[in-house]
């Protein structure tokens, strides 16, 4: 299936969720509900000043904030009939791995945090993930310099994000280590395995873009 197909199926999906938890539901997102995750899917892809809020923070973060009252204060329907019209065409065009992670994470923020295990396996889905953690892992796992880091999957195969000795290896199905590399340590079903020094500082570095 196209990443495009991909996106458009999992954005569905999402939201479908999102409609069923309603606005007051927990996420895994500390301090959010469903409500305000909605919200920051949308700033996060219809408004460029969000940007430096969702990354760094801090005073930005306060910007980024009152840019999401915003849009909650259209009312919850209106941010799920956002969501639901997709992502801006360039978005799809360019980055439509990345928005099929941001999407599915966050689609499990709200799952998780209500209760819900991980969904069943998806070829697509999971062929997707694990492109963008090819692509994005050594970043997300630099804090664990000089340690080795590595994801080990439940069919054999292994992705090594950090080539260094020792190291360790994180176990489990791909979306799983995802959830764990985004910094979600404790929704994440995996297993640490390796040198005691470089598991004890993949639990406690800080993890994610």
């Amino acid at each position: 299936m196209d990443t495009k197909d991909v996106l458009r199926r999992e954005r569905a999906a999402l939201c479908d969720t999102l409609e069923r938890l309603g606005p007051e539901a927990p996420t895994l997102c500390e301090g959010w509900t469903t409500a305000d995750l909605a919200a920051h899917l949308v700033v996060r892809e219809r408004d460029p000043r969000s940007g430096p809020g969702i990354l760094f923070g801090g005073v930005f973060g306060r910007y980024t904030e009152k840019l999401m009252a915003r849009q909650k204060a259209k009312g919850y329907p209106a941010l799920l009939a956002r969501l639901r019209s997709g992502p801006p065409g360039y978005m799809v065009a360019t980055m439509a791995g990345v928005n099929v992670n941001e999407n599915w994470i966050h689609h499990e923020d709200a799952r998780r945090a209500n209760g819900e295990g991980p969904r069943p396996p998806d070829p697509d889905i999971d062929a997707v993930l694990m492109k963008v953690v090819a692509r994005m892992g050594p970043l997300q796992t630099r804090a664990l310099k000089p340690y080795g880091v590595a994801l080990g999957f439940p069919d054999g195969s292994r992705l090594t994000l950090r080539d260094a000795s020792p190291g360790v290896v994180l176990r489990g199905p791909i979306g799983e280590c995802v959830l764990y590399l985004s910094g979600r340590r404790t929704a994440a079903q995996v297993d640490l395995e390796g040198d005691a020094d470089a598991v004890a500082r993949l639990r406690s570095a800080r993890l994610g873009i």
